[in-house]
């Protein structure tokens, strides 16, 4: 077995905001999140077949991973990604398909999450991590903590694509000496270094809700707060909806594992069934940023995020606009009439 200073450097993959970054990190790996461009090419023959776009970038991208000797976890959240896990498992042994259980409400679903966590940690230390202690688990988590409350106290001063960019940094350690620590210093407890412009006061408060969004279409936050959108909450799997809430204190340092599947498994999401707590948390967070409208960003082959469309509109008391980007970069012309329709709306 490898000794622990020589695994500093090796990579965990993986997409899902179902896996823990602090798990990993505690058995002295980088936590590495992808957010997969969905126009990539995939290096296995016929892996086209059965996955959608987003899967099929995953298996490219993850698949360059395990070719250079590093991990690839996988979860359970779509069938698109089961399938993924069975073509990335073709390539290495290095493999791990997580199940997430599907119901949430019970003890018994949030023990078996519980339990995944804990076969998580024997692949991790079969890959050549180390087994932590509750104590080093414990501080993982606080560093972790400290970095979400930095990133969610400097939200208001921060522009969206800035937010995303520091949610993705916060996932993707290059080093052992800055893991929970964001790539780039761009926030901190008071705001981010450089300020949302004061040109023109924005027209409409705008909540983007939905599925992943990936890298390649980053441009839709700059394109919407151009356009006289002030991007009130983010929503999508790139956003803070997918960010854990706090841990209890004294759970942490008793029982660091019990309570890291606490917060990790009660995040609300459009897999988790029922979805109840997807719309509970959409409707106070909708309330409390004053949003005017909602903004449902999916892919056309996204099925469980498709679904949530009607029940939206019907939930809630505002304008529920679909909007899905086909283009290369989420700037198709479809994609533009319709932000621009939106916009007029409010004028």
């Amino acid at each position: 077995m490898r000794n622990a200073n020589s695994q500093l450097n090796r990579r965990v993959v993986y997409s899902s905001h179902f896996v823990p970054a602090e798990l990993l990190a505690a058995h002295g790996l980088l936590p590495h999140r992808l957010f997969s461009a969905t126009r990539a090419t995939p290096l296995l023959a016929g892996a086209n077949e059965g996955l959608c776009p987003y899967a099929t970038a995953f298996v490219k991208e993850a698949g360059e991973f395990l070719a250079v000797g590093e991990a690839v976890i996988v979860t359970t959240t779509c069938d698109q990604m089961r399938r993924a896990a069975e073509f990335l498992g073709a390539q290495s042994g290095n493999v791990f398909l997580m199940n997430v259980p599907a119901t949430w409400q019970t003890a018994t679903a949030q023990r078996m999450y519980r339990d995944e966590l804990a076969r998580l940690s024997r692949f991790l230390v079969r890959f050549g991590g180390v087994q932590p202690e509750d104590a080093r688990l414990a501080e993982i988590m606080e560093t972790y903590e400290q970095q979400r409350t930095a990133l969610r106290a400097g939200r208001e001063k921060m522009k969206a694509r800035e937010f995303a960019e520091a949610v993705i940094a916060l996932h993707q350690s290059e080093s052992s000496a800055d893991v929970g620590l964001p790539a780039q210093n761009t926030y901190d407890a008071s705001g981010p270094m450089v300020a949302r412009s004061t040109q023109s006061p924005p027209r409409i408060r705008l909540a983007l809700v939905g599925g992943p969004l990936p890298r390649e279409h980053f441009q839709l936050y700059e394109l919407l707060e151009e356009s006289g959108a002030r991007i009130v909450l983010d929503a999508t799997e790139t956003g803070e909806r997918t960010l854990p809430a706090p841990f209890d204190r004294a759970h942490l340092q008793s029982k660091p594992l019990e309570e890291l599947a606490r917060a990790y498994f009660q995040i609300p999401d459009a897999f988790h069934r029922p979805d109840t707590e997807l719309h509970l948390w959409l409707k106070r967070e909708l309330a409390a940023r004053k949003a005017q409208c909602v903004l449902f960003f999916h892919h056309n082959w996204c099925d469980l995020w498709h679904a949530e469309l009607q029940r939206l509109k019907e939930t809630f008391s505002m304008p529920v606009i679909e909007l899905e980007p086909n283009g290369a970069d989420g700037q198709s012309p479809r994609t533009l009439s319709r932000i621009q329709a939106l916009l007029e709306m409010f004028a």
